[in-house]
């Protein structure tokens, strides 16, 4: 069965450049999965400044929504985040490998992290992290006709799933059970899009 995207979002990762002149950059660090820049920049209003920018591929977000019952579920992943040094509800989410379209990423994440693939796919958001010193933004894709099937984790992932009703989930969201801000975020549009309907 060939996929299906609806309603595509008009917001994208390309990044649109105002009048900053960059003075200087170096990096100052440089890992498997982000790059530390240092750079000397002049910005709108003539603001000159140091700006330290954690700088990353993009990352998906995928919204696993079983809608075939009388109530909405969703599919969300529990993990230990060593950052946070916690285990944590959230929706499955990955980066995007370079070169890699978000939506292939999108698929290919959901089938590692829980073995379920989706017949229909939309975008639904897009936003940026932390844009005060990263650029990482991240694609929200909701997906609908869920199968499931085997999932691959990577080595270092121990990934427990389990559906919740859609209600449910966003009251771990309100009550600070989830505390997670692209699950948050992705529960209260999901919420809100299916009371529109």
């Amino acid at each position: 069965m060939q996929d299906l995207i609806l309603e595509p979002m008009p917001a994208t990762r390309k990044k649109l450049r105002l009048s900053v002149r960059v003075i200087s950059s170096k990096t100052s660090f440089r890992g498997p999965v982000f790059t530390v820049m240092t750079d000397e920049v002049e910005e709108p209003g003539n603001v000159r400044a140091r700006r330290d920018v954690i700088r990353h591929s993009g990352s998906i977000v995928i919204l696993p929504l079983d809608d075939s019952g009388r109530m909405p579920r969703v599919l969300l992943e529990r993990q230990y985040r060593y950052a946070a040094d916690r285990r944590m509800w959230e929706l499955p989410a990955g980066r995007v490998d370079p070169g890699e379209r978000d939506l292939a990423a999108a698929k290919r994440e959901l089938v590692e992290e829980t073995g379920y693939t989706a017949s229909r796919w939309q975008k639904a958001l897009f936003f940026y992290v932390s844009p005060g010193f990263l650029d990482e933004s991240m694609t929200v894709y909701l997906a609908r006709g869920l199968k499931k099937g085997m999932a691959q984790p990577e080595d270092d992932e121990r990934i427990a799933v389990r559906f919740f009703p859609l209600k449910q989930a966003v009251r771990m969201a309100m009550t600070g059970k989830i505390v997670d801000a692209k699950t948050i975020a992705s529960l209260l549009w999901i919420e809100k899009k299916l009371h529109r309907t």
